[in-house]
């Protein structure tokens, strides 16, 4: 099991960058896919992207169609802890934000269910 702690959020203007962390503590970390995920108010909880070392060289890497070309994602192994860089954020992408971890995870099995562990959140309000 791993536990998760996010740290990161707050408010910003439309337009506007925040980066969220998340902590992660535990045993064999490297082997967890890192994943983000976002809930809004009385909307379902939705996949941000996700990264998974092999390790070897090779990141994988992937996101949702709604926040590709803004959002970006990056490990640090030795410090275990995973980061999503937000760049030009929209009043749409308020919501409370997740970190997650996976051992199951690959590219294209972007879902709830495909994590097994869960931190507690941080609040993104994007005003415009």
């Amino acid at each position: 099991q791993v536990q998760l702690a996010e740290s990161g959020g707050g408010s910003v203007q439309a337009g506007g960058s925040l980066r969220l962390s998340c902590a992660a503590s535990g045993r064999g970390l490297s082997s967890y896919a890192m994943g983000w995920f976002r809930q809004a108010p009385g909307k379902e909880r939705e996949f941000v992207g996700a990264i998974r070392w092999d390790g070897s060289r090779t990141f994988y890497v992937d996101f949702a169609d709604s926040v590709r070309g803004r959002f970006t994602i990056s490990r640090d192994n030795a410090k275990n802890t995973a980061y999503l860089q937000m760049n030009s954020l929209k009043p749409e992408d308020t919501a409370v934000y997740y970190c997650a971890a996976s051992l199951r995870w690959r590219v294209g099995t972007n879902t709830v269910g495909a994590f097994e562990d869960w931190g507690q959140g941080t609040q993104v309000t994007v005003s415009s």
